[in-house]
């Protein structure tokens, strides 16, 4: 089986799996008191984290937003598929400190075969490779991707909170409120990745920068769903299954599944929570969804063109981001990823002529066929 076959055969079982939840079985249990270890010295331990990156972008930036806060009175479970999914989500939750972070990363090592770099077999990679440049690229594509891994998870950590704050549903609150764990789990499960194994940090690009921008000041509860759950989460399945199955670093393979594993939940929940609320939307109102869809597809497909890599190096950017455009890495990334969002927008009740027109000027359409399995 291809690896392009492999990865989108795990990556459906994995969201399959999280949408097909059972309604929580109600039973007496009798908790029986374990010896437990004791516990670390916080502190120091916090304390032993507090080195930054030894390259990287630095200090914070502000930006005004603004939605409507919704206090919900009602807390039985009114949304039996989405409490079971906050049920499920408690017991999935894994600890980022307790990975191997002893293991010994060489970040300049073929950790991914080099065929999969988006300039491999190009003009530029020949030059690179005669001067013995390719160990010192390849820590710098890996950095460029786990960095924008890093950024989205951030931006993610934002939108699902403000998902607490906004959604009306005291069920999708819940869960929410169990993402946003999730998410902080993977900031520092990347950062300390980053820091400690690759030791450089690229800043966020600019595509998934203006997406982010996007989500995080629109003040409609549903366009935050819409723009993380099902748009910025499904590009993470995709590429964090295409590091998890091509990567032979057994570190970053095994962050990469612990975090598919969460991603595969969100998609979920932005499906769940979704369903059925486009259907009597009005015109004016459905024509900002659609264009939103179209616009952040454009954005997450040109997400890893490398410019700020090329620019650091003094390449030829138009002539990388060409053969990036054109790798096998590309094609297949952008496979995975359209594979996710697609059929999920369908399933959402968004496939409309309009977007079908702006899927179909990207060549993804087909994988609509996909909602049907």
């Amino acid at each position: 089986m291809s690896l392009r076959a492999r990865l989108a055969t795990a990556i459906d079982q994995q969201v399959r799996k999280t949408l097909r939840i059972p309604a929580p079985t109600v039973r007496e249990t009798r908790h029986v008191a374990e010896p437990t270890a004791s516990p670390p010295d916080y502190t120091e331990l916090a304390r032993s984290l507090s080195a930054p990156a030894k390259e990287g972008p630095q200090g914070s930036e502000s930006m005004r937003v603004e939605y409507s806060m919704a206090y919900s009175w009602e807390y039985n479970v009114a949304r039996v598929d989405l409490r079971a999914l906050y049920e499920k989500s408690k017991d999935l939750m894994w600890n980022a400190r307790a990975l191997p972070w002893a293991t010994n990363v060489d970040p300049e090592a073929e950790n991914i075969p080099d065929n999969l770099n988006p300039l491999h077999g190009s003009a530029v990679w020949r030059k690179l490779d005669a001067a013995g440049k390719i160990p010192e690229r390849r820590r710098n594509i890996a950095s460029y991707m786990l960095s924008n891994f890093l950024h989205g998870e951030q931006g993610a950590l934002l939108a699902t909170a403000q998902i607490v704050n906004c959604v009306p549903s005291a069920d999708a609150k819940l869960y929410a409120a169990a993402q946003v764990f999730d998410e902080a789990r993977h900031v520092e499960a990347y950062d300390r990745y980053l820091r400690d194994k690759v030791e450089l940090v690229y800043p966020i690009s600019a595509p998934l920068k203006q997406l982010l921008d996007t989500i995080l000041t629109d003040s409609r509860w549903d366009m935050k769903y819409l723009g993380m759950q099902i748009m910025v989460e499904g590009v993470a399945l995709a590429a964090f299954g295409l590091i998890h199955q091509s990567s032979s670093e057994p570190l970053i393979r095994e962050i990469t599944e612990r975090i598919m594993q969460d991603e595969a939940r969100h998609v979920a929940f932005g499906v769940l929570s979704l369903k059925d609320t486009y259907k009597e939307m009005p015109e004016s109102e459905l024509r900002d969804r659609e264009e939103f869809i179209i616009e952040s597809s454009h954005l997450l497909r040109e997400r890893f063109l490398g410019k700020e890599v090329w620019e650091r190096f003094g390449l030829p950017i138009e002539e990388c981001e060409a053969a990036a455009d054109k790798s096998e890495m590309m094609q297949l990334f952008r496979t995975l990823l359209f594979s996710k969002i697609v059929p999920n927008v369908k399933r959402l009740g968004l496939l409309t002529p309009r977007v079908r027109s702006g899927f179909a000027d990207l060549g993804v359409l087909h994988f609509e066929a996909l909602a049907e399995t």
